[in-house]
């Protein structure tokens, strides 16, 4: 029963070494992290990072942690989320990525609340020498330095310094629907008033710059009768060419049939006239016979 109980004590012992560590004691000991501790406080990320096995925790100065400043504090706890990455890293392994480059993944990509690659940071390590972080959105710039290692208990916990936060892009909803929410609309111009006229009516602008020839005057028809003349010749039956202008359509006149005087006829002029002379010859003989 000594053995086991011996055993049990060394196995917790053991156990309890390899996961003891607390974040908010380890970065209580730099004062110039109090600000990026007390906010691991107060969005209860510091009992997040204790309970894991394996983390490496982002940490910014307190210079460089203004931006931060007055964010509420579910914003705050996304960020935040952000710069503890769910692996061991110290700079010796940063300084020697296989291919220069890395995709590490946060904290915040295991709370379900992250949009696209906003869980997800880049690192680079530059032919300079020096390493580079950024959010792995699309679009984004490297934007924090690998500044020191600040502590580490190999292989659970590493505490690394980088030059200022990073915030990926929307995860504070301010940048996360501007490409949709603001239409830019083309500005509708209106001409001003014409030159000289006090009226503000716009009008429309002229299609040629050239003036159009004056249209000449309509000449008198030839076909129209004179004054004079339209006195003494008769009237034609139905619409002429001076009553209806030459080459409007010509309306339709029905034929209507006119009182004419009965023809005289020369046979019958003959014989009145010899009855006449035979009337007359009879009354000058009984006059002389008489």
């Amino acid at each position: 029963m000594k053995y086991i109980n011996s055993f049990l004590l060394s196995f917790f012992l053991l156990f309890y070494k390899t996961n003891a560590f607390n974040i908010t004691h380890l970065l209580g000991q730099y004062p110039d992290f109090s600000t990026f501790n007390n906010y691991l406080t107060q969005t209860q990320l510091s009992a997040a990072i204790n309970g894991r096995q394996t983390i490496t925790v982002l940490a910014v100065d307190n210079a460089g942690i203004s931006p931060l400043s007055g964010k509420p504090t579910d914003v705050l706890k996304k960020i935040m989320s952000v710069h503890v990455v769910l692996d061991y890293y110290d700079v010796s392994k940063l300084q020697k990525l296989p291919n220069k480059t890395s995709l590490l993944t946060t904290l915040f990509q295991s709370s379900g609340q992250a949009i696209g690659q906003q869980g997800f940071l880049n690192v680079t390590d530059l032919s300079t020498g020096s390493v580079v972080l950024s959010s792995a959105v699309k679009g984004s710039t490297l934007g924090a330095n690998l500044v020191k290692s600040v502590a580490a208990e190999p292989y659970n916990i590493s505490v690394l310094q980088i030059s200022t936060v990073i915030i990926p892009t929307g995860i504070d909803g301010s940048t996360a629907n501007s490409s949709t929410n603001s239409i830019a609309k083309s500005p509708q111009i209106s001409p001003g008033p014409g030159p000289g006229s006090g009226d503000s009516t716009a009008r429309p602008p002229t299609t040629s710059p050239e003036k159009s020839p004056p249209t000449a005057a309509p000449q008198p028809s030839e076909a129209a009768p004179s004054p004079d003349a339209s006195a003494d010749s008769p009237k034609a039956d139905g619409p002429t060419a001076g009553d209806v202008p030459v080459g409007s359509p010509q309306p339709y006149v029905a034929d209507v049939p006119t009182a004419e005087a009965p023809a005289e006829d020369p046979k019958s002029a003959g014989v009145v006239l010899r009855l006449s002379v035979f009337v007359v010859t009879v009354v000058v003989l009984s006059v002389f016979c008489i």
